[in-house]
């Protein structure tokens, strides 16, 4: 498979899994879960089909393993705008967690600190590298690190996905260091 037919069915995927299950007519559990057979005769139905092959190679060849797959179905594992519950667990953090962005949208963050956004939860990394990945999808990257000991310390709940990324719903500006 080509990796620009990996990319759209990965960027298919996102979006149906994430963000809009209804437009294709699926309809996802309250995990986030749909059945892979569902899934493959919904995008076919709606002018993309793919494979179970193909939706097997994008999910174990997605660098960010963005995608389970568990007894016949299918969910992202992070980033719906949609309602679910993961099901997963508090779980205590690392000292310290990373977050990339970008140059602009430092001002804001000095002032009202991560927030979700149009996600149900504030998306960390365990190092600074990912984070710099992560950053510079949108431009040159700024590196933050949170004190998610501190934050833990104070209450705010953790959890991590699959994929090692770490989930909160929001970063007060207390418990962000930024570079320089």
């Amino acid at each position: 498979m080509t990796r620009d037919r990996t990319v759209r069915i990965s960027k298919y995927l996102s979006k149906h899994l994430r963000h809009q299950p209804g437009r294709i007519g699926i309809e996802l559990d309250p995990q986030g879960w749909v059945d892979v057979g569902t899934l493959l005769a919904a995008a076919a139905a709606h002018g993309f089909p793919f494979s179970r092959a193909e939706l097997d190679h994008v999910v174990a060849a997605n660098d960010k393993q963005r995608f389970a797959i568990e007894g016949g179905r299918i969910r992202a594992r992070q980033g719906h705008s949609v309602p679910v519950d993961l099901g997963l667990p508090a779980a205590e953090p690392p000292p310290y967690l990373y977050h990339g962005t970008v140059a602009r949208n430092i001002a804001a963050i000095r002032a009202e600190g991560l927030r979700p956004m149009g996600r149900h939860h504030v998306h960390l990394s365990a190092d600074r590298a990912t984070a710099e990945r992560v950053g510079a999808r949108r431009g040159r990257p700024v590196i933050l690190s949170v004190d998610a000991g501190a934050m833990h310390r104070a209450g705010h709940a953790f959890r991590v996905t699959g994929n090692g990324v770490w989930l909160t719903e929001a970063v007060p500006p207390r418990f962000l260091r930024f570079p320089g």
